[in-house]
């Protein structure tokens, strides 16, 4: 089903400058421990995630390709390695000053839109804060987007999702698939696409 609210350009970048704020405010709160402390992405530390983020945020070419032929084209392993890599050699501090200062940056990677960079700070927002029991919450609009983005860039693995689910969002007007049904908040909905849940 479509949507019946749409976010503009500049719209999605204000979520995601909004996103990458109110995370660099939770981070602040966080003791030495808890940015070692495992992230629901598998082999990530807290700080690794925060790592991605800030790395996502300003996409060099020149450094995506050399993280490409390290990885020997690995596109997953690069984006893991060269996060592990960052959080490795950045303390807690600094990872946060450098996070602090995307917070306005309006880039994306080659092949990737806006809508991209707001779900991966949408997931990665639940990735820090679930396992440390905190609550973060997903504005429905922007959930709405992710998911439609999800489907139209056909990430993870949402055809086979949707081919034996039927999602139904319960606090916004938004259904898709076939199959068993599913119903939630879309926000839930975003998470369970993503294999959060």
């Amino acid at each position: 089903m479509p949507t019946t609210e749409s976010m503009t350009t500049d719209q999605i970048w204000q979520a995601v400058a909004t996103e990458r704020a109110t995370l660099a405010d939770l981070l602040c709160s966080l003791s030495e421990s808890d940015w070692d402390h495992q992230s629901l992405c598998e082999s990530w530390r807290i700080r690794d995630v925060v790592a991605h983020v800030i790395l996502s945020a300003n996409p060099a070419l020149g450094s995506i390709l050399f993280g490409l032929l390290r990885s020997r084209g690995n596109l997953h392993a690069m984006i893991r390695d060269t996060a592990i890599r960052h959080a490795a050699k950045t303390p807690p501090a600094q990872l946060l000053t450098e996070l602090r200062a995307t917070t306005h940056l309006r880039s994306t990677a080659l092949g990737t839109t806006p809508a991209d960079r707001l779900m991966d700070l949408l997931v990665h927002g639940q990735d820090i804060a679930i396992p440390l029991g905190i609550t973060r919450e997903i504005p429905i609009l922007a959930a709405r987007l992710a998911l439609d983005r999800i489907r139209t860039a056909g990430t993870f693995d949402i055809r086979t999702t949707l081919s034996t689910h039927r999602l139904t969002a319960t606090d916004t007007p938004w259904t898709a698939g076939t199959g068993r049904p599913v119903e939630a908040p879309i926000a839930a909905l975003l998470l369970f696409v993503t294999g959060r849940v």
